[in-house]
């Protein structure tokens, strides 16, 4: 085995346990801490693939950004025991039958997928997920739609601190 599956079957790995303690976890913050675990994993499986803009947009947004808002609204609504409402019998085994279906679903589709012996993704070859080619193609072809949007984002900015500022 070389040193790229090793890492890809390590990753894999971490993602998978990392998913599994998201559902596992009686705490939230931990599942929320798990889910950050789980961007880890994936923003690596990126970087394999030879897209690092797309690691680094996972790690910035996913990871970063929308992990924080997360944490901040589960410390906000101090959740108690107390308050959770307990679940009906046929609610659990309604959950129970429609994840194994799921599991089903994916089970055939990696035998599917195996069978068909479909083409894999080559790791570190070409150079289409490198950040300087999509820059050149971003600032080049699409600079008046990245403009435009840059304008909308800014007057978006604006109009959120105008509606938070108290009189």
């Amino acid at each position: 085995m070389s040193a790229t599956q090793i890492i890809f079957w390590f990753l894999s790995a971490l993602a998978l346990v990392s998913a599994l303690m998201v559902l596992l976890s009686k705490n939230p913050v931990h599942s929320v801490l798990w889910l950050v675990a789980v961007f880890f994993a994936i923003s690596g499986h990126y970087i394999l693939l030879n897209a690092q803009f797309l690691a680094i947009v996972n790690l910035i947004v996913y990871a970063g950004a929308i992990m924080v808002l997360f944490l901040f609204v589960i410390m906000l609504m101090n959740l108690n025991k107390d308050m959770e409402p307990q679940k009906n019998m046929w609610m659990k085994l309604a959950g129970a039958i429609s994840g194994g279906c799921l599991l089903m679903i994916l089970v055939s589709l990696v035998r599917q997928a195996t069978e068909i012996g479909g083409k894999v993704a080559e790791m570190k070859t070409g150079n289409i997920g490198l950040i300087g080619n999509l820059g050149k193609v971003l600032f080049n072809e699409y600079v008046v739609p990245f403009e435009i949007s840059s304008v909308l984002f800014l007057s978006a900015m604006v109009g959120a601190i105008v509606i938070g500022k108290k009189d």
